[in-house]
């Protein structure tokens, strides 16, 4: 992980400690209910943020630089994958938001089945 990435974990993680104090302000009389949804709606901007800085740390991002028995392989052919360039791909995470993830795309050279691999 690099340092800009662990800075805006810690930006975030303030704001989620600030707008939860906020919202307790100005809803004094809230539910208990009430008060778990909007902790889970601002932890699952962290969450989305963390789980998104983390995949993109892996190894697996770019693949085609790993030693040839770490690479992916197709799930049919078991060959090789030929990698396509870098895609990113648009996810929804558990807390419903958005995750984007880039990573290099690879095809079959037998039979042409693509993967974005995970991780």
């Amino acid at each position: 992980m690099d340092e800009a990435m662990e800075k805006r974990w810690r930006e975030l993680s303030e704001e989620v400690l600030s707008g939860m104090k906020e919202w307790r302000l100005a809803h004094p009389k809230a539910t208990l209910r009430e008060i778990e949804e909007a902790a889970s709606e601002r932890m699952s901007r962290l969450e989305a943020q963390l789980v998104q800085g983390t995949a993109l740390a892996s190894s697996q991002r770019k693949w085609s630089q790993l030693p040839e028995e770490e690479q992916p392989r197709c799930r049919v052919c078991e060959l090789l994958l030929r990698e396509r360039g870098e895609h990113a791909r648009k996810l929804q995470g558990k807390g419903g938001k958005e995750i984007t993830l880039k990573r290099q795309y690879g095809t079959c050279p037998l039979c042409g089945v693509g993967l974005f691999p995970p991780g």
